[in-house]
């Protein structure tokens, strides 16, 4: 990210939106400027779509900048599943430490856990969460949305199934189907075997990203699934168009971004150019502040360019 930057990343992306807003300034100015000479100016709704490509632009960099600030710091990974699946046993083997009570007692985790980690180099957000199963217990309900929550945030979701149980497979998908979908599925306790399990892999793959076969209890598969987890860090990463910016531009990107908001709500409220060129005024005052102050002679030179005046 930061060689982009060097190699003129943010230089780009700044200069197509000077361009732009120089472009609708020069528009509007001729359209007060030189209302009496017989021009063809863009419509409304023209303008209002060049101005909302703009707003497009900068949201989008303040969006993949939030993405890229978010990869920098932490990455989040949730461990999911039904109660005694083993998701504390793996949280707590992870961390290399006790951080969750583990009990055969179903529910004893009743609220999600997270803890920071360090995998290989990536800082990952590792968090354990309330088995989900039906309740009427009041706390443990709240626990278990809590822990929905959690899932449909992080980045990598993990989804534990307990190798060792007899399943109605068929119900327990229909269960799970919207969560197994966007996960990776960790079959835990391949160490006490289960005659019917092959058969409840075969049934689940087709619903699942991945799947890997582990033992919480005698530490098998543990180093694939670390590498597994920083595999699709990694590919999560590198697909995402991020834009590293510093404080001090994210701050003049969101100030154009709001001035190019108001500007659109005037004009939708038929306010005259006079007014809403104002705030396109702010905005180029502020990727002024970006990559060069905007001079008159800018705008003249844009007007003069597309329009016959001054002849």
């Amino acid at each position: 990210l930061a060689k982009k930057n060097v190699y003129g990343e943010i230089s780009r992306l700044s200069s197509r939106l000077r361009s732009d807003l120089i472009s609708l300034k020069a528009e509007c100015e001729a359209e007060i400027d030189f209302s009496t000479e017989d021009l063809t100016y863009e419509s409304l709704e023209e303008r209002k779509s060049r101005m909302m490509n703009v707003i497009k632009l900068c949201s989008n960099t303040l969006e993949h900048s939030k993405r890229a600030d978010t990869a920098i710091e932490e990455t989040s990974v949730v461990i999911y599943g039904e109660p005694n699946s083993g998701k504390s046993s793996l949280l707590n083997m992870m961390l290399g430490k006790e951080r969750a009570i583990v009990s055969d007692i179903p529910g004893t985790t009743r609220d999600f856990l997270k803890e920071s980690l360090n995998l290989g180099g990536i800082p990952i957000q590792l968090i354990d969460t309330a088995g989900v199963r039906e309740t009427e217990d009041t706390v443990e309900k709240l626990g278990i949305e809590r822990s929905k929550s959690e899932f449909s945030k992080a980045k990598i979701k993990l989804f534990l199934f307990d190798a060792s149980l007899e399943y109605d497979i068929e119900n327990f998908i229909n269960l799970h189907k919207e969560k197994l979908e966007h996960s990776v599925l960790l079959a835990n306790k391949i160490d006490i075997g289960n005659p019917n399990f092959a058969e409840y892999k075969k049934k689940l793959l087709p619903f699942v990203i991945d799947s890997l076969e582990i033992s919480c209890k005698e530490r098998k598969g543990i180093t694939e699934l670390v590498q597994l987890i920083s595999d699709k860090i990694q590919t999560e990463t590198t697909k995402e168009d991020f834009i590293f910016l510093e404080d001090r531009n994210k701050f003049h990107f969101q100030s154009i971004l709001s001035s190019l908001q108001k500007s659109v709500e005037l004009l939708e409220n038929s306010a005259p150019a006079e007014i809403y060129i104002k705030e396109i005024d702010y905005a180029l005052a502020s990727v002024g502040e970006i990559n060069g102050r905007v001079e008159t002679e800018e705008v003249l030179g844009r007007i003069f360019s597309k329009f016959c005046v001054g002849k």
